[in-house]
């Protein structure tokens, strides 16, 4: 069995291949009468596009969004919401030699001793290709939360990270790295560029910050915010580790460090909520929302996709052999992978939320 699904009561599902005419997402549990069109999706997806820099991709691909279903007199039905994006820019033939052998990082290896088959045009469904797919359906999530503001950027590039004392949120669309720091943003240009003239890739943190999450949502045990967000991001291609707030520093702290003090609301506050003084937790603790902001950290690896030769294996003759060789990754790919994940990162927090807060409201009203 094959999963290409995620969420409890708002669903969605991909489909589609990197090089196949078209990939897409089918969206269900969406409330009905929500206001969308394709012209509020179509925003989220420019932000993700590839070719929109010399730091990306130059596959050219326009990303325009179709609403298939779901939508009716731009309001939503309530029914499944259907979502397309053509593909229009492929060059398969970059991938011959990929046919017969691995590519070291990839899914290459692992799909074909799954399945004994694969689609080795681009990575097929492994390809980062399909994270167009979840930005199109995180734009409709968006919609079901409307009092959660979401804003992920890049805190590091090859291990160079941001000043947090410089850190201006104005930055982060003014540079092609979504950096909030115009001075890091400077020297990642440097990083990436001379990585994508050697024909290598560097690695990148994304960090993702949710706020206005209401206290209350998640679960205590098997459904715990946290857990399904760390099971969304994870889900990304190319992310090899999550944080959850401090996240792994939290291991190397006391006690009273890592606690997050609480004080009564400021007098004149009649909403009764306490006063938190740190927020180590990231906005979750027992797995529920704490009505802090909800802090993630993603680590993105480099993109496996070089033009430095890598030791490899072919696939296996008619008597079961495989020879040695080297290999190098022709076509067009992100010396960064992590920079287009921003949108993603934001849309999967966004998808999240959407399903928490729908069952938050399933079982305690409201």
């Amino acid at each position: 069995m094959s999963f290409n699904s995620f969420g409890h009561i708002f669903r969605f599902s991909t489909w589609g291949e990197s090089h196949g005419p078209a990939i897409g997402a089918l969206v269900d549990g969406c409330p009905p009468g929500l206001e969308i069109s394709e012209e509020f999706i179509q925003p989220f997806l420019d932000k993700r596009r590839p070719g929109t820099s010399k730091f990306t991709t130059q596959r050219r691909e326009p990303d325009q969004v179709r609403i298939l279903s779901g939508v009716f007199e731009g309001r939503t039905t309530g029914t499944p919401i259907s979502l397309m994006i053509e593909n229009t820019d492929q060059r398969s033939k970059d991938y011959s030699d990929v046919a017969k052998s691995y590519r070291p990082g990839h899914a290459d290896y692992a799909y074909d001793a799954k399945y004994g088959f694969r689609d080795y045009r681009g990575g097929g469904r492994s390809s980062a290709r399909e994270t167009a797919s979840r930005v199109a359906a995180g734009a409709v999530a968006r919609l079901v939360v409307p009092e959660v503001e979401i804003l992920a950027y890049v805190s590091a590039i090859g291990g160079d990270e941001i000043d947090r004392a410089k850190f201006d949120v104005a930055e982060i669309g003014n540079n092609p790295f979504f950096c909030p720091d115009p001075d890091a943003a400077k020297r990642w240009e440097k990083i990436v560029d001379d990585a994508r003239l050697a024909g290598s890739s560097v690695g990148a943190v994304v960090e993702c910050i949710a706020t206005g999450v209401p206290a209350g949502w998640g679960a205590p045990l098997y459904a715990k915010l946290d857990a399904e967000l760390a099971s969304a991001m994870m889900s990304i291609n190319a992310v090899k580790g999550v944080e959850i707030g401090d996240g792994f520093a939290a291991a190397a702290l006391r006690g009273e460090e890592n606690a997050d003090p609480m004080r009564p609301a400021e007098q004149g506050s009649n909403d009764g909520k306490p006063q938190f003084l740190a927020n180590h937790a990231g906005g979750i603790a027992g797995g529920i929302a704490t009505g802090q902001p909800v802090l993630v950290r993603v680590a993105f690896k480099p993109t496996s996709s070089i033009l430095i030769p890598v030791e490899t294996v072919t696939r296996p003759d008619e008597q079961g052999q495989r020879e040695s060789m080297e290999i190098i990754t022709k076509g067009r790919h992100d010396p960064c992978v992590g920079i287009r994940g921003v949108p993603v990162v934001e849309a999967m927090m966004a998808l999240v939320l959407a399903d928490q807060k729908l069952m938050h409201r399933a079982q305690c009203g409201g």
